[in-house]
């Protein structure tokens, strides 16, 4: 089946309440997000969802009211991650709540001057910001949304009053998660784009700008909390397929896609391999598309290696920590790129070694490549006590075998 997308047009900014308006709005269940947030075991709150009007504009405003009785800490990041980790929420939907409340953190870290886990969450990390995060990802798994895409970002204008005090907008925070997006001038006060709302967005978005060539199948107008001036206070977000074949088929017929990414580059020297690896593999761990090394010739003919790393648009703050700090370099440079690739799937084959997954590239419905993943054929290899090649000799000739037959 064709996988969902789903475009964030954020023209009037984003917020937790307004994605999950926009959701409610594009056909998730409330009843469905209740008894999913339920899981977290947090009480103290009620979700409502009621039927509004922006400008003229029919859409759905959701409400998190807490209960003033109820017990609201403030809380660290280690502690909002144990009540997700510990939720009878879908693994995926755990991951990616974690995520967005580690990038809250680190954002907030980086403003203040202190360390991730001196963070207190104030307002986010009390129950409706709770809400707001892993309700979003509730619904968007929901709906079975495999890419999410987002618009440029208005963040507003003035000044916003929070927990720290009076802050200009955007706020600190929110400045740190906006790194690297591109954001839309407008005139319209207030804080448009909230701390919450950016983290939700620039954690999940793979990429930032005009709406796609995509096939509409359904949309979604969420309202903010308040009136806005010149613009109605609304989110809107459109889910459907691509139209230029972003995901295969299980047919396996599918076109290749195109994407934007930044190319980050250093030269490094005085540096050892175990650190360029080590630095290599947090890269990776952190979300890097890929990364690589070749060697290079320095100022005074000094010997030394060009780190390039492959970075969606969302991801380059947080990568670029990671090589100033794991490395010697004094910068890095960087490149806005269009990637295009081939529609990827997986087909399974039975070998005398075992089951093995083949990974099938392909561009309007012809095959261009096919090869069988190494970790299958590696437990394969090892199980069997057979030489790596004949593992994977052996699979790409079955699957080559079943081609033809079909």
């Amino acid at each position: 089946m064709l996988m969902t997308l789903a475009y964030f047009d954020c023209f009037s900014g984003v917020s937790g309440d307004m994605i999950l308006g926009a959701l409610v709005d594009a056909g998730v269940s409330v009843d469905t997000l209740r008894e999913r947030l339920a899981g977290l075991g947090v009480d103290g709150y009620t979700l409502t969802a009621e039927k509004v009007r922006r400008h003229g504009i029919a859409a759905t405003q959701v409400r998190v009211e807490l209960d003033a009785r109820a017990d609201m800490p403030c809380r660290h990041l280690q502690e909002v991650v144990a009540i997700i980790e510990s939720s009878t929420l879908p693994h995926t939907v755990q991951e990616q709540a974690v995520a967005v409340f580690t990038r809250l953190a680190e954002a907030e870290a980086r403003a203040h001057g202190t360390k991730v886990d001196e963070v207190h969450f104030h307002e986010v990390g009390a129950v409706d910001a709770i809400v707001d995060v892993v309700g979003a990802i509730v619904g968007l798994h929901e709906l079975k949304v495999s890419r999410v895409l987002c618009s440029a970002l208005p963040t507003g204008s003035g000044t916003v009053q929070c927990a720290h005090g009076v802050m200009p907008v955007p706020a600190p925070g929110t400045v740190a998660l906006l790194k690297g997006v591109p954001l839309l001038p407008t005139g319209e006060p207030g804080e448009l784009t909230t701390p919450t709302g950016a983290a939700i967005v620039t954690t999940l978005a793979e990429s930032f700008g005009p709406l796609p060539g995509m096939i509409i199948d359904r949309w979604g107008y969420g309202a903010g909390m308040r009136e806005g001036h010149g613009r109605p206070n609304l989110l809107r977000i459109f889910l459907g397929r691509s139209a230029v074949g972003f995901e295969a088929d299980d047919s396996g017929a599918g076109d290749s896609t195109a994407d934007e990414v930044v190319v980050l580059e250093s030269n490094l020297d005085d540096i050892s391999a175990e650190a360029v690896a080590f630095c290599a593999a947090k890269l990776l761990e952190a979300g890097a598309l890929d990364v690589y090394t070749v060697p290079i010739t320095m100022k005074k003919s000094r010997p030394g290696l060009l780190l390039t790393v492959l970075s969606r648009v969302s991801r380059v703050a947080g990568l670029e920590e990671i090589i100033f700090r794991e490395t010697t370099t004094f910068g890095i440079r960087e490149h806005y790129t269009r990637r295009v690739k081939l529609a990827r799937h997986h087909e399974t084959v039975e070998t005398p070694f075992g089951s093995i997954r083949i990974k099938i590239g392909s561009r309007h419905g012809v095959v261009y490549t096919a090869s069988p993943e190494y970790e299958d054929c590696r437990q394969a290899a090892d199980a069997g006590g057979t030489p790596l090649r004949e593992v994977m000799q052996a699979a790409t000739h079955t699957w080559g075998k079943l081609r033809m037959e079909n």
